[in-house]
């Protein structure tokens, strides 16, 4: 990033860590000083924390990016444990029920109709050893490829454990995309199997889903049998001799099944990322390194008790799913929901209805959700509800800005509870930074320091640290045992979309790079200040879309903002704001200007404010800013009588009915 200093928003609150809560904390401060002492030790004793049916010979074996021989630079390696066994489902259902905690209850499942189902550890067991044996019955065994296109359902859980039980890699798709979405995950995996189910609930509506899955499915000479879940009853197409109902094949089967030990870095899953533009990139996570760090980042910084209720808002094909709501939960005995429907449906109390009536203890959501509560329920929570079994906030997806952090806090948290923000990414595999709530004192918009273990950094273009109030690169200097091993069929663009950057820096020869700007204050708190290229420059100010955003957010009026620069004949570039109105006031540009050339500074001033109902976000709560770029330029362009390029890819939204919306928005301007 530029040397440049940009305007900075400035936050002085501060929230310390409360006696009561550090005193029964499961880590405490010693742990900094115990994982820089030996980072593989450290990571050795959290394996340990799990069931191995042999133990490792090599804590870590590192190959970082160096040019070879032939003047290549060659791709990094890690393997983590290697030489152990474990099974990941074995840890994260069968010790548990083995240690005669078999009638605690693992998952609530709540449908979006109002179905409701518990499950306990021992009926998991049985659910998942019937499903592991179907999945060998249709040719599934250790390391074939199984894409799994489901809401979020006991099935969807169900499936994805019997997998890791068989050493099958699964890939877990979100139930909204698309069949070229879809296809282009089968293709790529070369999976053999393929669940679905007949259709979902959606918004209130029952949709059918398997022509969509049909589509995706056709003609692929690799894929043997589609697995369909009836859901919702819909008569949907079949294909003799590659369809098989789920109720046929997994309902009948045994409910005792042997499970065998795999290798530590035997491939687990195949998580896709999403962008606007190009083909994602299917990540690998292997299952000792993975299953490691996400049990243990689950327990310390969710600070994780036998008796808590968790609950992460997440789809189940999304990473924070697969870490908090999967991996990191089962694997540490505790009882957690599930919900398959949307926020509002059918009422927008959904989710304080969900966190009462289980008694959820930690609640785990998206920025993005938050500040739409904040659009619908103003400075309150409605009345009625009762939400004091929270002990514990947590924030994940982008980086939350300080006045949702503190509504959050003061509405769902009484104004009293630790709010964990992280910040990680498909690629890390489990939360890298992020308070520990029994110990850090907490500023809201910074998820705070790297947890115990993980060394990451705020660097400049030569890999020097930067000064605090300064901007740069944020990169990771060491190897973690959740990191992504490689890109699925493709190390060459694993190595260049993460480690080309910096390699050769460092002690271990190379900073992964994650691809967000960030600075860090005093303290050494880190601020996420967006992707690298979330950024406008006006007139050589390089100005992070965060910070425009959160001082957007600040005003009253302001429900949801999104920052993006487009160009500018004078300046370079301009800011254009997207603004969400908070409930149904009447919004005028000036003021929004004047907030944020006072939080910020005049440079930061938007240029444009367009007001839409809302953003394109992905299901992971992410907002697809470079989108909005192209929904301005389509509209110039048609002004313009020139033909309007084609958007970048839109499956991975979960409102695609927004992009819509903003276009029509942006013909009023």
């Amino acid at each position: 990033m530029s040397e440049t200093t940009e305007a900075r928003l400035t936050e002085s609150r501060s929230y310390p860590a409360p006696a009561s809560f550090a005193a029964q904390a499961n880590v405490t401060a010693e742990a900094y000083a115990r994982a820089e002492a030996d980072p593989v030790e450290f990571w050795s004793d959290a394996a340990r924390r799990l069931e191995w049916a042999r133990p490792w010979d090599t804590a870590l074996e590192w190959q970082p990016p160096v040019v070879a021989d032939n003047g290549e630079l060659g791709v990094p390696q890690a393997r983590w444990f290697d030489g152990g066994e474990l099974n990941v489902a074995v840890n994260c259902v069968d010790r548990h029920v083995a240690a005669g905690r078999g009638e605690k209850t693992a998952v609530h499942f709540e449908g979006e109709p109002g179905d409701r189902e518990s499950v306990t550890y021992a009926e998991l067991q049985r659910r998942v050893a019937r499903a592991a044996h179907a999945l060998e019955g249709l040719g599934i065994g250790p390391g074939d490829r199984v894409v799994v296109y489901l809401p979020v359902l006991l099935e969807t859980l169900v499936v994805t454990l019997a997998c890791a039980r068989i050493g099958a890699v699964h890939s877990l798709v979100f139930g909204g995309f698309s069949a070229e979405a879809v296809r282009f995950r089968l293709e790529d995996t070369g999976a053999k199997l393929l669940v679905t189910s007949d259709g979902q609930f959606r918004r209130g509506s029952a949709v059918e889903v398997k022509s969509t899955a049909d589509a995706a499915a056709r003609d692929l000479p690799h894929l043997e049998h589609v697995l369909v879940v009836r859901r919702t009853g819909h008569d949907v197409p079949w294909t003799h001799g590659r369809d098989v109902w789920w109720h046929d094949v997994v309902d009948s089967a045994p409910d005792v099944h042997h499970a065998r030990a795999f290798p530590a870095e035997h491939p687990l899953f195949i998580i896709y990322t999403s962008g606007t533009t190009g083909k994602p990139k299917g990540l690998v996570h292997t299952s000792g390194g993975y299953l490691t760090q996400a049990s243990w980042a689950h327990w310390a910084h969710f600070d994780a008790k036998p008796e808590d209720v968790h609950w992460c808002t997440a789809d189940l094909a999304w990473v924070t799913a697969h870490t908090y709501e999967i991996y990191g939960p089962l694997s540490n005995g505790l009882t957690q929901v599930i919900y398959e429907g949307t926020p509002d449906a059918p009422r927008r109390e959904r989710h304080l209805e969900i966190i009462e009536r289980y008694g959820v203890t930690v609640y785990y959501t998206a920025p993005t959700l938050i500040r739409t509560f904040m659009t619908w329920f103003g400075d309150d929570l409605p009345d009625g509800y009762d939400l004091s079994s929270i002990r514990l906030l947590g924030t994940v997806g982008e980086a939350i800005n300080p006045a949702a952090w503190v509504w959050f806090r003061r509405t769902f948290g009484r104004d009293e509870v630790p709010v964990v923000d992280t910040w990680w990414q498909s690629e890390t595999g489990a939360a890298m930074i992020a308070p520990l709530p029994g110990v850090t004192t907490l500023k809201p918009g910074s998820a705070t320091i790297p947890l115990p273990g993980i060394d990451a950094a705020v660097v400049d273009e030569t890999g020097r640290e930067v000064e605090p109030g300064r901007s740069g690169t944020l990169v990771v200097r060491r190897p973690w045992p959740g990191m992504a091993r490689t890109v699925w069929n493709d190390p060459r663009r694993y190595r260049d979309a993460y480690w080309l950057t910096y390699a050769g820096h460092g002690p271990f020869g190379g900073y992964y790079v994650a691809g967000d700007g960030a600075t860090r204050d005093a303290d050494g708190y880190i601020w996420i200040l967006g992707r690298l290229d979330d950024v406008v420059n006006v007139s050589g100010h390089r100005l992070s879309t965060i910070e425009i955003e959160s001082a957007l957010v600040a005003h009253d009026d302001v429900g949801e903002a999104a920052v993006a620069g487009v160009p500018d004949a004078t300046t370079g570039q301009a800011v254009v704001a997207f603004v969400v109105a908070s409930g149904e006031r009447d919004m005028h540009p000036e003021p929004l200007r004047r907030q944020v050339a006072h939080a910020i500074g005049p440079i930061a001033k938007p240029r444009h404010v367009v007001f839409v109902p809302d953003l394109p976000k992905t299901r992971s709560g992410k907002i697809l800013r470079r989108l909005l770029v192209q929904l301005w330029s389509a509209e110039h362009d048609r002004r313009a009588g020139r033909t309007p390029a084609p958007l970048g890819d839109t499956t991975s939204l979960q409102n695609p009915d927004a992009v819509l919306r903003i276009a029509d928005a942006l013909t009023r301007v």
